[in-house]
């Protein structure tokens, strides 16, 4: 692999020199340029948060060693059965010396290894359903894991499932060959649709056009959310009752259990990655329709946060872990141009709180802070369907469900928006793992 296959990856487009720079540091980091990457050299300040912690989770000094660090990666990302994640780390186990006995699955991995299984599922598909006793577990096994060791794990089984809901809302699964990666522009990554649209490949320029049709056939569909926006941010929540607040939320929260996701996964999954999955069929329920014989109350986040709450304790065992995580989440969260597709000067900090609460709904997490009637009067019901599809069921996501949201968006702000649903879930997964470990200890 020679140092100019850099200058060939690079989308034309956002190829400016702080790009250039965080593509050079994650080629020196990673030895390769892989296309998450590229794809979120979009946002190039973040780009270089993301790469710093990850970096941080897998190479840097810390409580696990590093062939256990990827064989968590590859259990946790089996869950969704992204192939892409998967391979990539397979490879990196074998680097760091990994024992290539455990890649013939799950099972032959130590025992150790085999005790976290469990909350890997559950994190991965119903995290509400985390609680102390499966923190007991690993902690008093025969072969028990320190306190440390299992905030590091932790870490990684969320960061690698919600890396999953990126890797397939970008549409870059499934581009990894056996020698390594290759390149190629997706209609979902290739550049953007500002600029240098005559560059583009034929299927993107298709894409832009398609997409352009079908804004034209909505009519001022932008228009009509930029004014919404404009109303919530010039109004106060100080005439509504925490009881009505609790009414609001209730509703979205219903309302997210009638919206249908895709019901079968796109094809069927293989071999290589059925080795390191156990109860395939366990997946995202509905938190509103959980059994009422063993149902969990809704997780409030006045009484255990991640500020107040998780961020010191993801510090105290793990240590600097929370001032990564917490750049992470806030640079997700509040990055912004003021621009939504060729609007300039538009504060979108509304539409980007709805989508991260409503994520965070969807796991049965309530900010009392927050009136959960903006989420639907910002968020359509088909980009619903995309949030909870990808958040709860990546694997299912597909390349129509893309093109059908946002389609006045460009492709850097939708990559956006893939980020915050990144990391609104694995904050949702954190906040219930941590919060169970917390009760454990005290």
């Amino acid at each position: 692999m020679r140092i100019d296959w850099l200058e060939l990856i690079i989308p034309s487009n956002i190829a400016d020199e702080q790009t250039h720079s965080v593509f050079m540091d994650a080629f020196i980091q990673n030895n390769r340029l892989d296309h998450v990457s590229q794809v979120m050299g979009y946002h190039p300040d973040y780009l270089r948060n993301f790469l710093t912690t990850q970096n941080y989770l897998l190479r840097e000094d810390g409580p696990l060693p590093y062939d256990y660090r990827h064989y968590i990666a590859i259990i946790a990302a089996a869950r969704h059965h992204c192939i892409y994640l998967v391979k990539l780390h397979e490879q990196e186990f074998l680097l760091r010396n990994g024992n290539p006995e455990w890649l013939k699955g799950i099972a032959y991995a130590p025992r150790k290894i085999q005790d976290l299984y469990e909350i890997n599922k559950i994190l991965a598909h119903r995290p509400w359903l985390i609680n102390k006793e499966h923190m007991m577990k690993l902690l008093k096994t025969p072969e028990p894991w320190s306190l440390s060791e299992l905030m590091h794990a932790i870490i990684l089984l969320t960061h690698f499932h919600s890396l999953c809901s990126f890797v397939y809302g970008c549409g870059i699964n499934a581009e990894l060959d056996i020698d390594g990666f290759t390149y190629s522009r997706s209609s979902s990554s290739s550049s953007d649709t500002d600029s240098n649209s005559e560059n583009n490949e034929v299927g993107e320029t298709s894409n832009h056009s398609h997409a352009q049709q079908m804004s034209r056939d909505e009519g001022v569909g932008l228009e009509a959310l930029m004014e919404k926006m404009k109303k919530l941010n010039e109004m106060s929540l100080e005439e509504t009752s925490q009881e009505e607040l609790l009414k609001r939320f209730h509703s979205v929260e219903h309302q997210s259990a009638e919206i249908t996701v895709p019901n079968s996964k796109k094809s069927t999954p293989r071999s290589e990655l059925m080795r390191y999955v156990l109860d395939d069929e366990f997946s995202y329920t509905d938190f509103v329709t959980q059994d009422k014989v063993n149902e969990v109350p809704t997780f409030r986040a006045c009484d255990y946060s991640w500020d107040d709450h998780g961020f010191s304790l993801a510090n105290r065992l793990y240590t600097d872990i929370g001032n990564l995580l917490d750049d992470k989440y806030t640079m997700a969260a509040n990055m912004t141009y003021y621009t939504m597709g060729d609007n300039r000067e538009v504060d979108t900090s509304s539409f980007r709180r709805a989508i991260w609460n409503y994520i965070h709904c969807m796991y049965g997490i309530r900010h009392d802070d927050y009136d959960y009637s903006e989420v639907n009067q910002l968020l359509e019901r088909n980009l619903k369907a995309y949030i909870k599809t990808l958040t709860c069921y990546p694997e299912r996501l597909q390349k129509k469900d893309y093109d059908g949201v946002m389609r006045e968006f460009k492709h850097s702000e939708k990559v956006h928006v893939n980020l915050m649903i990144m990391e609104a879930r694995q904050q949702a997964e954190l906040l219930y793992a941590l919060r169970a470990l917390n009760r454990y200890m005290t």
